[in-house]
């Protein structure tokens, strides 16, 4: 059936949630089949689909080609589909086919073509682009439906993706594994201190990168090159008005002799760079203490290399003079051995001259 506007909308307010183990079969299976290539992995997505929310729990790779000079040359293997499909359905009957993934990092021209084949196991399948290899710090996949574009001309309609937010959500039994698996590969040199900084260091960086999409948006939107789309203007003014207003509002005429009343947004900024520079003071005092520390460490082990080898030199001396000493006690015992057997040779010869 094809989709109206409406339904385009209902779309764009879905929720799409991937688990993490998602984006690790994903990279398993981009590493082992199309690491250092131009190539794309394709692959199927299952999980659950309640209308409001598309939860995706588990994936499969599937055998996948293309031609990279003609991109509508391809081929997807779906009997090896529906034959993963019904193994899973044995061992967990909830998980169903919603989907499918590809590795991106764009949406390419046969995208489309691939999302029709899989409209034989899903009446309106999802396509997640995951990012396998990001360059920006953010959320590394990119959910998308296919609908009918409903043109203003009165032309036929042409299929195209619309863009639904995606988030990356785990069960209490996948954020364990996910926390294990963060502790092993964590840089154990860091200290806590510094992970939070660059944790909030990179929220900071996606942050900005998302306000410059929405600024990029809103600039296309008034040079008219994209048609205005109030859901996301709805959503962006939402967004704004959560935010604190810190401008000062322009200085009001006073009766002489009355004292200044501060304003509250002037408090409010005044609270929040105090706040600020505490942070900073902290962070100046905890790095100059772990300097400190550093040198002390430094010169006690200097102080420990001096003493040990002080104790070695002096242990060397000790061998040698004991090496010495059992030489000249070894060659003292020889000497006296020499004059006893000479002097018992001495005293054969005296008795031998009496004898004659």
């Amino acid at each position: 059936m094809p989709a109206t506007t409406a339904d385009a909308l209902s779309l764009v307010q879905r929720t799409v949630t991937v688990a993490p183990l998602v984006l690790l079969s994903v990279a398993d299976h981009y590493g082992r089949s199309a690491k250092g290539t131009r190539k794309r992995v394709v692959g199927v997505l299952l999980g659950e689909n309640s209308g409001q929310n598309v939860r995706v729990s588990n994936s499969f790779a599937v055998p996948f080609e293309e031609d990279e000079k003609d991109p509508s040359v391809w081929f997807l293997d779906h009997n090896f589909v529906e034959s993963m499909r019904d193994m899973f359905k044995k061992i967990n009957a909830r998980e169903k086919l919603v989907g499918w993934y590809h590795s991106g990092p764009k949406l390419r021209a046969s995208d489309l073509e691939i999302n029709e084949l899989f409209k034989r196991y899903t009446p309106n399948p999802l396509l997640v682009i995951v990012d396998v290899q990001p360059k920006e710090v953010g959320v590394p996949t990119d959910a998308y439906f296919a609908v009918d574009e409903i043109k203003d001309d009165g032309t036929t309609t042409s299929k195209t993706f619309v863009h639904t937010p995606s988030i990356i959500e785990a069960e209490e039994a996948e954020e364990i594994g996910v926390e294990h698996l963060l502790r092993d590969i964590r840089d154990v040199a860091v200290g806590t201190l510094s992970t939070r900084i660059t944790s909030q260091l990179q929220s900071l960086q996606g942050l900005h990168l998302r306000l410059r999409d929405i600024g990029q948006y809103l600039q296309k939107v008034l040079d008219h090159e994209l048609p205005v789309n109030h859901a996301i203007l709805g959503n962006l003014q939402d967004v704004f008005n959560l935010l604190p207003n810190l401008t000062t509002p322009a200085a009001t005429p006073r009766i002489s002799g009355a004292p200044e009343q501060p304003s509250e947004n002037s408090e409010l900024a005044r609270a929040m760079s105090i706040k600020t520079n505490d942070q900073l003071m902290a962070i100046y005092l905890s790095s100059l203490i772990r300097a400190i520390t550093a040198f002390h460490d430094l010169i006690e082990n200097k102080i420990q290399n001096r003493q040990q080898q002080e104790e070695n030199e002096l242990k060397r001396e000790q061998e040698a003079n004991a090496a010495k000493t059992e030489k000249e006690a070894a060659k003292k015992a020889n000497s006296t051995a020499n004059g006893e057997q000479k002097e018992g040779q001495d005293k054969e010869k005296a008795k031998k001259s009496q004898k004659e």
